[in-house]
């Protein structure tokens, strides 16, 4: 009877978890629709929303730009030697430059422009939004006729998006140079073979897939914590902060962006 009792009890401890976990995720799907609603609409493209919007994206991505820039230049260098003396080692000459440009452009760069910008900005963007909503910052804004999501969490979330765009572009071109020379040295007798090689990679498939993988990164890492920092937490004694809720769903959405960008292109 004990044990029917216990396991009664645990099975409805799941349910109840099972159940509070797609109601935050519901939660979190819901407030991003609004917020994304908003990015569409014609008002939130106005001149003061876009100046916001502009500051936003300065400190997204300006600060760290010098350094995300040297730190990739660098991994570039490194992770582009190992593969090219590794491919020469084994024979495999052919294979080093799309061994190369697979690993780091397709693969690498969208997680790694992502990840920058969420540690950088986004996260503790959701931060100072959550402590903004908790001392009463959107009542106060409510009370002067503004809208809090408009006026605070859309600039953040088109920021964060931005950033990622354009550190991922930034570190596309310095990969392709530097594979290059990678590969070919410094002259251009390999530039026909080296842009063959490229644009057989770059089908329209895999394109696609690329270009797919890196918008859905750079909506969760701004997505997730202003959603995080806008919905309703709820009382517990050792609530987790809210930069390790958006940190996690930002981490278990990410995976799965990765597992399918990788199904799409190599099964």
């Amino acid at each position: 009877m004990s044990i029917g009792f216990s396991l009664h009890g645990w099975l409805l401890y799941l349910g109840r978890r099972a159940l509070r976990w797609l109601h935050g995720w519901w939660r979190l799907v819901f407030i991003g629709a609004q917020v994304l609603a908003l990015a569409l609409a014609p008002s939130s493209w106005r001149r003061a929303p876009r100046g916001a919007v502009l500051r936003q994206v300065y400190h997204a991505a300006g600060p760290g730009l010098p350094g995300f820039t040297m730190l990739m230049a660098l991994f570039n260098v490194v992770v582009i030697r190992i593969v090219v003396v590794t491919a020469f080692a084994y024979g495999l000459t052919q294979y080093a430059l799309d061994a190369v440009v697979r690993v780091l452009v397709l693969e690498l760069i969208p997680l790694a422009a992502a990840l920058f910008v969420a540690i950088e900005y986004t996260i503790g963007g959701g931060s100072d939004l959550y402590k903004l909503r908790r001392d009463g910052g959107f009542a106060a804004l409510r009370a002067r006729g503004i809208d809090p999501l408009s006026h605070e969490a859309l600039p953040r979330v088109l920021a964060g998006v931005a950033a990622v765009l354009l550190l991922a572009a930034l570190s596309c071109v310095i990969s392709l140079v530097l594979a290059y020379i990678g590969v070919h040295g410094f002259n251009l007798a390999g530039l026909a073979a080296y842009n063959r090689a490229v644009g057989h990679i770059f089908d329209p498939a895999a394109s696609l897939i690329f270009g797919l993988k890196t918008l859905l990164f750079a909506l969760t890492v701004a997505l997730l914590p202003v959603v995080t920092a806008l919905r309703e937490q709820p009382r517990r004694a050792f609530r987790a902060s809210v930069e390790l809720q958006g940190l996690v769903r930002m981490f278990v959405l990410m995976l799965a962006i990765e597992i399918t960008s990788l199904i799409g292109n190599y099964y």
